[in-house]
């Protein structure tokens, strides 16, 4: 038997090249050689699919390895093991590890670790806009883009220096990467911790406007516009937020943004409670702000779903709400979730949520993978998208157990993933 696998009878659903019927996937030598009815081929692996959804695999344009520096709540191994449990063979880590991925050696340390102890995953390096996140001095760009970077982002931390910002905008440019935006206005947030409303004044917490998180998305918007440069808007969770975004799209701007699986699929009223787990930046906010999000996904104005997967030590999340941790490990979530709260709520079809979590995200990063064309590399995933799933943190792949989706049921499980031919995660 060769490295062939050959899986048999599923729905494949390629949404970049209009497909959507039970046909048979062959792959060889790491590429997807045919598509098509009745396959047949000697010697090979057979993965039956029937019942069963074929798909390009995920690619996550947004997430937290921790790795260097915070190995203690994930390290490249766990993390590309969490995301091939989830069904990505992509994924996009953010720089704000320690040390800040700020130069090419902290680059090239990402990628020679994921090549060599990595579950398989691509894993795609995200590199600072600015030296150590501190927004003064812009990070060796064009030195990074050669070790491997796809993007830059301060994230964790807003770019709040408009001219760096601009510069960086231009800089990204000439070197072919651009910039992924963390728009938030620390002095607007202050000292909330969670959104601002009701909610929050019900628990006697400090909340946070929803401006703090749209002034910022306004001033990305207008320096893009001003340069006529390119930006990525990430975790957008607001109304107002993705009406801004609809609008700059709309006279031209060239701006591309992504929401969360918990911005679609948790309010803030999860917080009652004071579960910690809840906390995440920027916060949960209100049921209009969720529709908004998903009304922003149906009609285009969003581009992508990304986990913004960012796992902590149960020790940063068991304490008081006030004071703990921001943030939610999403890789073995995000499809339950999505699926849930999007397709089975009928708000789009399975092939439009396929678009959002694998073609889009593949073809904004320039990346390979979003298809299942004759030649793409065999990244797939194999989904049961009618399975209950009973989310269960204590089984996570992820070091980071931290989740409010924890006991809460869903539809939708990944039942294989595939990255270059290889089959890395199958139940």
């Amino acid at each position: 038997m060769d490295n062939s696998i050959l899986i048999r009878g599923g729905r494949v659903i390629d949404p970049k090249n209009g497909v959507d019927a039970v046909l048979d996937v062959l792959v060889r030598d790491g590429k997807i050689a045919q598509v098509g009815e009745g396959l047949q081929a000697e010697g090979v692996q057979v993965l039956d699919a029937a019942g069963r959804v074929v798909a390009p695999g995920f690619i996550d344009m947004h997430c937290h390895l921790r790795d260097p520096g915070q190995e203690y709540k994930e390290d490249i191994v766990s993390g590309t093991r969490a995301a091939a449990r989830g069904g990505f063979t992509g994924v996009c880590c953010m720089p704000n590890t320690h040390p800040v991925n700020d130069c090419a050696a902290v680059t090239r340390y990402i990628l020679e670790k994921a090549q060599t102890q990595g579950s398989g995953v691509h894993v795609y390096p995200v590199g600072a806009v600015s030296k150590g996140l501190e927004g003064k001095e812009m990070a060796e760009i064009g030195r990074m883009k050669q070790a491997g970077i796809i993007a830059i982002s301060d994230d964790g931390r807003p770019v709040t220096n408009s001219n760096l910002l601009r510069l960086a905008m231009q800089y990204a440019d000439h070197f072919g990467v651009f910039i992924m935006s963390h728009s938030e206005d620390k002095s607007l947030v202050g000292d909330g911790v969670m959104n601002e409303g009701f909610i929050s004044t019900k628990l006697g917490l400090p909340g946070i406007t929803r401006a703090a998180e749209e002034v910022m998305i306004a001033r990305d918007i207008l320096v893009a516009e001003a340069e006529g440069k390119r930006i990525h808007l990430c975790h957008l969770s607001t109304k107002g937020g993705v009406q801004l975004v609809r609008e700059a799209k709309a006279r031209g701007v060239r701006v591309t943004a992504e929401t969360t699986p918990h911005y679609i699929g948790a309010t803030d009223d999860w917080v009652i409670g004071y579960d910690s787990n809840c906390r995440v930046n920027p916060p949960l906010r209100e049921e209009e702000d969720r529709l908004a999000c998903i009304q922003g996904l149906v009609d285009g104005t969003l581009d992508a779903i990304a986990t913004d997967h960012a796992p902590h030590h149960m020790d940063e999340k068991r304490v008081e709400f006030h004071i703990a941790a921001s943030g939610i490990s999403g890789f073995e979530t995000a499809f339950c979730v999505s699926h849930t709260k999007l397709v089975r709520d009928g708000y789009m079809t399975l092939s439009q949520l396929i678009e959002k979590m694998s073609t889009n995200p593949a073809r904004l990063l320039g990346v390979p993978g979003g298809e299942l064309s004759v030649g793409a590399p065999a990244d797939i995933v194999v989904l049961d998208p009618d399975r209950e799933v009973t989310v269960d943190a204590s089984q996570f792949v992820s070091r980071g157990h931290n989740t409010p989706f924890d006991g809460r049921t869903y539809y939708g499980a990944v039942c294989a993933t595939i990255v270059g031919g290889r089959v890395i995660d199958r139940e």
